[in-house]
């Protein structure tokens, strides 16, 4: 009887709904353990006391990891005002304390001035590299970490709820290197008071929305079940994709992609220059490139078998 690999060649997208206390790497690693797969990574890191919408590739759905950490995000998040903590949320000790508490309508008049393309600092306990060192580490060795305000984009933020004077509810749809933790600190400043994150859910990831979302448990229990069965869970690699132009292309100018070689497009469908498109051939995924003056340029090459 023929032994079975360990892991295989699996292709795809998992989205994630992540609990509470797992870590985005320790996510990817019990995924990749479960489904057998030799290869899997993550669209967007999502904090241990973060939970919601992780986006898990699996094989070639690695090579379209970019294009989805770039989209739109959406997250609702919970400020709990009076308190401030060294983290930003609720994993920090405290470092400042308000008496306090904005009122409903002192919270959305200020709301307007965090719409739109703003600059942010962001938290000292953050992923970003300092000559080489995460500042996070950098924090933790008790070193002082003064980073540098960085451009973002916010499209909205709305006040949510009011469960009580000490903490409000917000949603945030923001672009690519927003953060939450640092958003509750500012308004908190200007409220003229404190502010950390205690709860944080994130809902929307590019073209990955809240109703895509699959439960750990379930995905464990499926697997249990029935592995091959499982897998029919994971989603399409194209489904990353959804936010890019397809072009369709013949086998003789899919077989030029696969080799690393431009293609010229014809035809009235052929679109004009764009940043990034993704090429298939009879329905099978081809290359990720970009269009110059009617040429494709392939950038990544899927391997994925013959078209």
């Amino acid at each position: 009887m023929a032994r079975r690999k360990k892991f295989d060649d699996v292709h795809g997208w998992i989205v994630l709904d992540k609990p509470v206390g797992l870590t985005s790497t320790q996510a990817v690693s019990r995924l990749k353990r479960l489904f057998h797969a030799n290869k899997c990574g993550h669209a967007g890191t999502l904090d241990p006391l973060a939970s919601g919408l992780l986006p898990i590739a699996f094989g070639e759905a690695t090579k379209t990891v970019s294009f989805v950490m770039d989209g739109t995000k959406i997250y609702r998040f919970t400020v709990r005002w009076g308190l401030q903590t060294a983290t930003d949320d609720a994993e920090g000790g405290i470092v400042a304390r308000s008496d306090v508490r904005p009122s409903r309508a002192e919270i959305e008049a200020v709301l307007p001035e965090y719409i739109g393309e703003i600059l942010q600092v962001p938290p000292q306990f953050s992923a970003i590299k300092i000559d080489g060192e995460r500042a996070y580490d950098l924090a933790r060795d008790g070193e002082a970490v003064e980073l540098e305000a960085r451009p973002i984009e916010i499209h909205d933020l709305a006040l949510v709820d009011v469960p009580d004077a000490d903490t409000a509810v917000f949603e945030c749809e923001c672009g690519k290197g927003t953060y939450v933790r640092a958003l509750a600190r500012d308004m908190g400043l200007r409220l003229g008071s404190c502010g950390h994150v205690v709860a944080l859910r994130r809902v929307m990831v590019g073209p990955f929305e809240e109703t895509d979302m699959v439960l750990l448990p379930d995905l464990e229990a499926a697997v249990e079940a029935d592995l091959g069965e499982a897998r029919r869970l994971i989603r399409p690699i194209e489904s990353g994709l959804a936010e890019v132009t397809e072009v369709p292309v013949n086998r003789d100018a899919a077989a030029r992609l696969r080799r690393g070689q431009s293609v010229i497009l014809r035809g009235r469908d052929a679109p004009a220059d764009e940043a990034a498109v993704y090429a298939t051939c009879g329905g099978e995924l081809v290359a990720i490139g970009e269009v110059e003056r009617g040429e494709l340029l392939p950038r990544r090459v899927f391997v994925l078998g013959e078209a």
